[in-house]
C-alpha cells in the first residue's frame, strides 16, 4: 500500500511539473524567439519481496525544442532573425547569454541592445557600436554590418557543441558552460523577427491529456487512502 501510494504521489508531482511547463509554453506562444519546453520522464524499476517489480516514474529533465519559429517581415532595421541553427549572444550582468529573440535597438551609448538592455555581441564577444545617424545600416546574411562602404562589425551567430546542455534562465535567455562556435548554417535576416516555436494546438491537446491523467491519479490516491482507513478500522476492532 505504501509503495503504491508513493509511486502515485511521485507520478502526480511529475504531471504537475509537466502541466506547469505546458502552461508556460502556451503563455509564450506569441513571445518573439521563445523556444518550447518539454518534460522527459525517467523510470526506475526495483524488485520487491513478493517477486513483482515496483516502477517509479519522475519528471527529471526539461528539453528545449530547436524547431524553427515562423519568420515575420517587419522592415525595422534592427529586427534580426536567424534562419537555421544558432543563437545571438548577449552581454548580461550575469555573463554571456544566448537568445533567438532578435528585436534590437540602439542605446544612448550607440550599442546595439536587446529589449532588456543587454548588449549584442559580435563573433569575438565584443559589443557592437553604431555611429550616430546609423539608422540606414545594412546587415548581411552572415551578420556583417555596413553603412555605405564602411564596415562597422559583424553580428555573432553562435551554437553549442552537439549534445551540450542549454539551461533556460528566463523566457528567451539561455546559459551554457559549453564551448561556443560559429553557427554553420545560421543565416541572418534583417528586418525580420522569429516568432515563438510553440505548437499551441498540440500543447492544448497535451494539457487535456495531462489533466485527465492527474485526475485519475487523484482518484487512485483517494482509493488507496480509503483502503488504509478500512484496514486500520478492522485492526482496531
Amino acid at each position: 500500500m505504501e509503495n503504491a501510494g508513493y509511486v502515485t504521489l511521485t507520478r502526480q508531482s511529475g504531471l504537475m511539473r509537466e502541466m506547469e511547463t505546458i502552461a508556460h509554453n502556451i503563455a509564450n506562444a506569441a513571445t518573439t524567439g521563445y523556444r518550447q519546453q518539454g518534460i522527459v520522464f525517467s523510470e526506475y524499476i526495483q524488485a520487491v519481496n513478493d517477486g513483482d517489480s515496483l516502477s517509479m516514474a519522475a519528471a527529471r529533465i526539461k528539453t528545449t525544442s530547436n524547431a524553427q519559429g515562423i519568420l515575420t517581415q517587419t522592415g525595422n532595421t534592427l529586427d534580426l532573425a536567424i534562419e537555421g541553427s544558432g543563437y545571438f549572444q548577449l552581454d548580461t550582468p550575469d555573463g554571456p547569454r544566448l537568445t533567438r529573440s532578435g528585436a534590437f535597438n540602439v542605446d544612448a551609448a550607440g550599442d546595439i541592445v536587446s529589449a532588456d538592455g543587454h548588449r549584442l555581441l559580435d563573433g569575438g564577444g565584443a559589443p557592437i557600436n553604431l555611429p550616430q545617424g546609423g539608422s540606414d545600416v545594412k546587415i548581411a546574411s552572415d551578420g556583417t554590418i555596413s553603412l555605405g562602404d564602411r564596415l562597422l562589425g559583424q553580428v555573432g551567430i553562435v551554437e553549442v557543441e552537439p549534445g551540450a546542455a542549454l539551461e533556460r534562465e528566463s523566457g528567451v535567455l539561455f546559459k551554457t558552460e559549453a564551448e561556443l562556435t560559429p553557427a554553420e548554417d545560421g543565416k541572418l535576416l534583417q528586418g525580420h523577427l522569429e516568432g515563438s516555436n510553440v505548437d499551441a494546438i498540440s500543447q492544448l491537446a497535451r494539457m487535456i491529456e495531462v489533466q485527465r491523467a492527474y485526475e485519475l491519479g487523484q482518484k487512485l490516491i483517494e482509493m488507496d487512502d480509503e483502503r488504509a482507513k478500512t484496514a486500520m478500522q478492522t485492526l482496531i476492532k
